[in-house]
């Protein structure tokens, strides 16, 4: 005899489920005119700032390889077995993106903070 299978479903997901949802559409909340003109302002602000971050973002990773090109010794030279192109590779990207990324931060927040 086959045996039948049976769903088993907690008492909150029967309750989930049974629930009516509202399907409304979702709205913009509307914020004050001088709420809406400081988060314009604050906006602009971030957005210029984000843009020095980003931009150092793509010198990073763009001037890494130039410096491969422009000296290709770094590939014979090695640092405890290991060739510098490489250790280069990892240690400077990663730490200056996680440094990028905290000054970014900070420079986002200032504006708001001292407001």
């Amino acid at each position: 005899m086959p045996h039948r299978r049976v769903a088993v479903t907690s008492p909150q997901t029967r309750l989930a489920h049974a629930r009516k949802r509202l399907r409304a559409r979702w709205r913009v909340p509307v914020l004050d005119p001088a709420d809406a003109e400081r988060a314009q302002r604050l906006f602009r602000v971030q957005r210029r700032r984000a843009a020095a971050a980003v931009g150092w973002l793509f010198a990073l990773v763009l001037l890494l390889p130039l410096v491969f090109a422009l000296w290709p010794r770094l590939d014979t030279l090695h640092l405890l077995g290991i060739p510098v192109s490489w250790l280069m590779v990892v240690l400077i990207p990663f730490p200056a993106m996680v440094f990028l990324a905290v000054w970014q931060l900070r420079r986002a927040e200032k504006p708001e903070d001292e407001e």
